[in-house]
């Protein structure tokens, strides 16, 4: 078989990436790394430093010297990855209300961006890598074999985030998930550093009104068709 051996996954913030990416990693015995992990770790760091996250200089100082390290699990809690900030596992904290109202600050700057971009494209670069983001396909790995931009309404992003939420045993308010998703969009599609937008050659796929196995089988659909192009 002639499988892609670098799929790229991008969209906006709850469109399904991860749950796609994980899957599909598992399928084909791939990485599955979701760069969204590295600027979570950022903004978790610069909260826990009470720095302000609009301060590109000091932003790109903390990308720049944090030690952060991406693994597989090693609690079997429901976590498909484990993330280390300076040797501290911080996973679940990355997904914090806190953080998700400021990540896309600091992902806008673009010295934390070119800060974070060596590792995620030496990731790439090994191959057999599932990777997830939101400019994956357009500067990470814009050579990458299978690019897949997937989308979805604000409204039912906000729902799926919220139920997360819940089902982790969370407080959570749809009204205030979805102001953040709206304001995260706009700061996402406006910045200057790496916009989100699909890739020239990307496949979009819309997943409103689908569940996580129906985009799965459409993802997979399309590896099968890379298969027999590239026969």
């Amino acid at each position: 078989m002639s499988l892609p051996q670098r799929i790229a996954i991008d969209g906006p913030a709850a469109s399904g990436k991860s749950t796609l990416a994980q899957r599909l990693a598992e399928a084909l015995g791939y990485l599955y790394f979701d760069t969204g992990v590295l600027y979570r770790a950022v903004t978790w760091a610069a909260l826990q430093r009470g720095r302000a996250v609009e301060d590109a200089d000091a932003m790109t100082d903390l990308a720049t010297h944090l030690t952060i390290d991406v693994r597989p699990p090693s609690v079997d809690d429901g976590r498909k990855y484990e993330v280390l900030v300076n040797g501290e596992d911080v996973t679940w904290a990355l997904h914090s209300p806190e953080v998700d109202v400021k990540v896309s600050t600091v992902a806008a700057h673009p010295g934390v961006r070119h800060a974070l971009l060596a590792k995620q494209r030496e990731i790439g670069q090994r191959g057999k890598v599932v990777m997830v983001g939101r400019d994956i396909g357009t500067v990470v790995m814009p050579d990458a074999d299978l690019k897949i931009y997937l989308d979805a309404s604000p409204e039912e992003r906000a729902r799926r985030r919220y139920k997360e939420r819940l089902a982790r045993g969370e407080p959570a308010s749809y009204e205030q998930i979805l102001r953040a998703v709206y304001y995260r969009d706009e700061l996402d599609r406006n910045r200057q550093a790496s916009p989100l937008r699909p890739a020239e050659d990307a496949i979009i796929i819309n997943t409103d009104g689908l569940d996580a196995d129906q985009v799965f089988q459409r993802a997979m659909e399309l590896i099968a068709q890379f298969d027999a192009e590239h026969e």
